[in-house]
C-alpha cells in the first residue's frame, strides 16, 4: 500500500483531498498545524494527524496542499529528511515552474490541478449541478506533469491525482510549462481578468438603471448562449450586428498585443508575483 504524507491537511484544499483519500486504497498520514484544522479533521472525518517527523518517516507519496507561498520553504523543511526516490506532489505549477522546489536529482516532482467542472455538463443531479469547484460531486477533468522522476513513476501520480480529485473523466498530460500557461496564463490573466470586467459591465448597466435581476438574468443567460457557440458546444453563427459589435468592442476592450500575456517573461514575472 503506497503511503501518502498530506501536508497542510485540514486546509482549504487539504480537507477536500482528505476527504477524498479517506476511504481509499492509500494510507495517508495527515499532517496540520493549526488547531482549527486539526479540529475540522477529527470532527467531520474522525481523522487523527501526526507531526511532520512521523508523516514523512519512510513515505512514498508527500503531497503539499498549503499556499503557493510557503510550498518553497516547506518543501525546503521536509528534504532534507525524505528519502531517495520519494515523491513530491504539488497541487499547482506556479511554485514548481519558478523553481522553489529544492534542487535534488533523487526526488520525484509531479504537479497536478484541477479544470474544476465545465460549465457544459451532462450533471442531472441537483448536489452535483451546484459543485463548482469540483472534487465532491461533479465530474471533472484534471491536468498532471511529471516534472522531474523516471517515467514509471507517472502513473502513481495520476492514480493519486484522480483520487484526490474525484470524480475524473479526463486526466490531461502536459509539461510543467503547459500548465503554467493553462494558469495563471489562460485561466486567471485572461479568464479571471474578463470575468470581473464582465462583472464591472453588469455593475455598470445596474447605475444605469436596470435591475440587477433584470441585468444578471440577462448577462448569464447570454453568457450561456455565446458560450455555447464561441465554444462548439452548439451548432450556429452570430448575428451580423452581434459580429459588428465584436469587431467594434475588441479594440475598445483590448490592446492590440494582449496575447503578450502568455509570452514565457510574462508567464514568469505573473508567477513571481504569485509566488
Amino acid at each position: 500500500m503506497t503511503s501518502i504524507a498530506l501536508i497542510g491537511a485540514g486546509g482549504k484544499m487539504g480537507f477536500r483531498l482528505s476527504r477524498n483519500l479517506k476511504d481509499s486504497t492509500f494510507q495517508v498520514r495527515h499532517v496540520e498545524v493549526s488547531n482549527e484544522g486539526r479540529q475540522r479533521l477529527k470532527q467531520a472525518l474522525d481523522i487523527d494527524c501526526v507531526d511532520t517527523e512521523t508523516a514523512i518517516d519512510g513515505v512514498d507519496v508527500v503531497i503539499l496542499a498549503v499556499p503557493d507561498t510557503l510550498i518553497g520553504k516547506i518543501a525546503h523543511q521536509l528534504s532534507p529528511n525524505l528519502a531517495s526516490g520519494t515523491m513530491v506532489i504539488a497541487l499547482d505549477a506556479a511554485a514548481p515552474f519558478a523553481g522553489h522546489l529544492p534542487e535534488r536529482d533523487d526526488l520525484i516532482y509531479f504537479v497536478t490541478h484541477p479544470c474544476h467542472p465545465s460549465i457544459f455538463n451532462d450533471e442531472t443531479d441537483l448536489e452535483a449541478k451546484r459543485d463548482f469547484f469540483g472534487g465532491d460531486k461533479a465530474v471533472q477533468h484534471i491536468v498532471s506533469a511529471l516534472m522531474q522522476g523516471d517515467e514509471r513513476h507517472f502513473d502513481l501520480g495520476e492514480s493519486i491525482a484522480r483520487t484526490i480529485y474525484a470524480p475524473v473523466d479526463r486526466a490531461h498530460r502536459v509539461s510543467v510549462e503547459q500548465m503554467a500557461l493553462l494558469e495563471p496564463g489562460l485561466s486567471e490573466t485572461v479568464c479571471a481578468t474578463l470575468l470581473a470586467v464582465m462583472r464591472d459591465a453588469m455593475d455598470e448597466v445596474v447605475k444605469r438603471g436596470v435591475s440587477e435581476q433584470c441585468a444578471r438574468d440577462f448577462l448569464l443567460g447570454h453568457m450561456n448562449i455565446l458560450g455555447a457557440v464561441t465554444f462548439d458546444e452548439q451548432p450556429g453563427v452570430f448575428s451580423d450586428a452581434c459580429n459588428k459589435a465584436i469587431e467594434n468592442g475588441k479594440p475598445m476592450l483590448m490592446r492590440d498585443d494582449w496575447k503578450r500575456v502568455f509570452e514565457p517573461e510574462e508567464i514568469a514575472a505573473s508567477i513571481q508575483r504569485i509566488t
